[in-house]
């Protein structure tokens, strides 16, 4: 750096950050242009402390992690025809540079990057559903012009829902309106494990008169069977199964999808709820059932 008065800011950093095997990490080249020295210098002042930077703090990238690399990002093409691999920093990695690089300079620049670090940490634990719906898009995929349409694509695809989240009191309508589409996606049949049905659930039926619903609930009284049996005249019947062995609320979608809601179904958006999605065989609770 010509001028450590302009050190960096968080967000130039941010585009600095890349993402290999599971870590956020930097690079080697990136970081001595950070810290004002040459990479050499940089990777001998680590050798020289190897100690310090166990493979969780530091490894060097494959051939083919390398040429991933040069395909992302058009500043490292010089690495192209380099036999020489990059060395590449974790979160921890570079906290330890500022002790082995021993300058003022390295300890504020260390900052400034643990900074971005954590910025990024909370833009994907914020932005989790939506990452999720990407798949296995990685995040550096967001800033290559030739990966945007598959991104938008991915995103603007209503098929794929998240696997857990949280509707908060007065979310009513975006409640509603994510059970009522997992409902409409079904195939063949669907199981509701809920002790608090009333006719709001079998409203949400009503929306999707091509499969078998099936409700096991603890509370079946009176009012309870003429809404029933006015709905069954009406739409494709219905099975109420009396069950108390559930406290939680579960919706089982074509025998294996299965979703647990902190919420009966009928109180959806009214008080905070947390849903989710279990990786979990749908036959074994299936079976319990009976």
């Amino acid at each position: 750096m010509a001028n450590n008065n302009k050190i960096i800011s968080v967000e130039n950093v941010k585009n600095m950050i890349f993402s290999f095997r599971g870590s956020q990490v930097m690079i080697d080249r990136d970081l001595a242009e950070l810290y004002g020295v040459e990479t050499k210098v940089l990777n001998q002042a680590v050798k020289r402390n190897v100690e310090r930077f166990p493979n969780d703090f530091r490894f060097q990238l494959t051939e083919n992690e390398k040429i991933e690399l040069v395909t992302n990002c058009d500043r490292f093409g010089k690495l192209k025809h380099s036999s020489v691999t990059p060395y590449v920093f974790t979160e921890q990695g570079v906290a330890m540079l500022s002790a082995v690089l021993r300058s003022k300079t390295a300890i504020k620049v260390s900052i400034r990057i643990i900074k971005a670090f954590v910025e990024m940490k909370k833009f994907i634990s914020n932005n989790a559903a939506i990452f999720q719906r990407l798949e296995n898009v990685e995040m550096k995929q967001l800033i290559t012009d030739e990966k945007i349409d598959k991104i938008f694509e991915a995103l603007g695809n209503n098929s794929l829902k998240p696997r857990q989240g949280i509707f908060y009191d007065g979310q009513i309508f975006d409640a509603y309106k994510f059970v009522n589409e997992l409902i409409k996606e079904a195939n063949k049949s669907i199981v509701l494990i809920d002790n608090y049905v009333d006719e709001s659930i079998l409203t949400l039926f009503s929306k999707n008169q091509q499969i078998d619903v099936t409700i096991y609930t603890n509370r079946i009284n009176k009012q309870m069977k003429l809404d029933l049996d006015k709905y069954n005249a009406q739409y494709k019947s219905i099975k109420i199964k009396h069950f108390n062995k559930a406290h939680d609320r579960f919706l089982i979608i074509d025998n294996k999808d299965i979703y647990h809601f902190g919420a009966s179904l009928k109180d959806l958006g009214k008080k905070w709820f947390a849903f989710s999605k279990f990786d979990m065989n749908a036959i074994e609770i299936l079976g319990k059932l009976e």
